[in-house]
């Protein structure tokens, strides 16, 4: 046996150069058609190199088209021009998908302003009162202008955060402060306290999704970067951009896809990303995709979608709801789960039509009314094979033995 596995794994790249260029963490110096947007940031945080507060601004787009990058890159030149200026200024970045309770984001913005490890605020322990009262203080004795960015803001847990740092300039009496709320979501100040909404909503910044040539341009910039030369077949970035434009015109998916191709490339010892190691990614950034939305479903639902699968093996044709309702009820025997109605079945199909892991879509059986015909959005071995890894999920049932049921109408 060979112990020394990783040997071979650890010679030079044939195709990459830097890959970290590909990631959505990276910041480049570019952002290509996104320049209004920075201009746009850039005057409204401009305030703060004057010692000013800037205007509290959310930020709404769907994802990957640009909101975090631009957002970054405005706050690290606001960061480098207020040193060069000598103005205190600051900028923290918190992603409120991991950091999503009141105290939390307190607790990390506090701890930007520590003198030394000593003064570390712990993850828990303190009342929250007293974790905004250091955190004002701390702040006073920096003074200067912070401006926090929440990304994915309409995760946070309640309201309370945002009430207490859009009002937190009451209690400053040296800094100042500004909030930029990011969200894919543009319904999202709508559920919003009125006192909160009040308090933050003073300008808003919308960002388009990319068409394909956009795509094409920012793909273009990265791979200069990211890939050694000659390393991308000619038909590849395009492809990328088709792609990613068709889905809403998504930067990140486009990056995902150009990277997890060069790394199909790559492993397979390859010099040159070819247009077959895209069409391989979009197969496998796909069964990721569905792997991570069903490993988050409620258990009820992970259920449904088990009942479709069986479905579509037991019946001659795509399953109904009733159908589908009656698999879900065997289902439920072999693991002893609460049987749901099948108006509640109904709707948690839909929702999973919704993720596109499944589609039910409504056909018309004419006098006899109509009905929706469901099917597998995603390869059935495949929903079989992520289900399995939960504990509770039975596994398989006897098709043959499933269908003799269902036809004699014994379940």
């Amino acid at each position: 046996m060979n112990n020394d596995i990783f040997k071979a794994l650890l010679k030079s790249s044939n195709i990459f150069k830097n890959k970290e260029v590909l990631r959505p963490s990276y910041v480049p110096d570019i952002l290509p058609h996104r320049e209004k947007n920075i201009e746009e940031l850039a005057s409204i945080l401009v305030p703060a190199l004057r010692g000013e507060t800037p205007s509290n601004v959310f930020i709404y787009g769907k994802t990957g088209t640009g909101k975090t990058a631009v957002t970054r890159y405005v706050g690290k030149q606001l960061s480098l021009k207020g040193s060069e200026m000598e103005r205190a200024t600051y900028f923290i970045y918190i992603n409120c998908e991991i950091v999503d309770t009141q105290y939390r984001v307190l607790q990390n913005i506090a701890n930007h302003f520590m003198e030394d490890w000593s003064e570390r605020i712990p993850f828990t322990g303190w009342p929250t009162d007293e974790v905004y009262s250091k955190l004002v203080k701390r702040m006073d004795n920096i003074g200067g202008v912070v401006v926090i960015v929440l990304d994915e803001v309409d995760k946070l847990k309640g309201d309370e955060v945002l009430y207490n740092l859009s009002r937190m300039n009451n209690d400053l009496k040296v800094a100042r402060t500004s909030i930029i709320g990011i969200s894919n979501d543009l319904n999202f100040t709508e559920f919003l306290d009125p006192r909160v909404k009040s308090s933050l909503g003073e300008e808003n910044m919308i960002f388009s999704p990319y068409e394909a040539d956009q795509l094409e341009d920012i793909l273009g910039e990265r791979a200069r970067i990211a890939f050694k030369e000659d390393a991308v077949d000619e038909s590849v970035i395009p492809l990328c951009s088709a792609l990613a434009a068709q889905e809403h015109g998504d930067a990140r998916r486009a990056l995902d896809l150009l990277r997890v191709s060069a790394e199909i490339a790559d492993r397979s010892g390859h010099n040159k990303i070819l247009e077959k190691h895209v069409r391989m990614a979009v197969n496998k950034i796909e069964i990721d995709r569905v792997r991570e939305v069903i490993h988050t479903l409620p258990a009820q639902s992970k259920l449904v979608l088990k009942a479709v699968a069986v479905g579509n093996q037991i019946f001659d044709s795509p399953p109904n709801t009733g159908d589908v309702y009656n698999v879900y009820k065997q289902l439920c025997g072999r693991t002893g789960m609460d049987t749901l109605t099948q108006r509640r079945i109904a709707d948690l199909i839909s929702e999973l039509d919704m993720l596109g892991i499944i589609t039910a879509r409504v056909i018309s059986k004419g006098r006899y009314g109509r009905t929706k015909e469901i099917q597998m959005a995603t390869p059935a071995d495949k929903i079989d094979e992520i289900l399995s890894q939960d504990d509770f999920m039975p596994s398989m049932p006897d098709i043959k033995e499933l269908k003799l049921k269902i036809q004699s109408r014994l379940l």
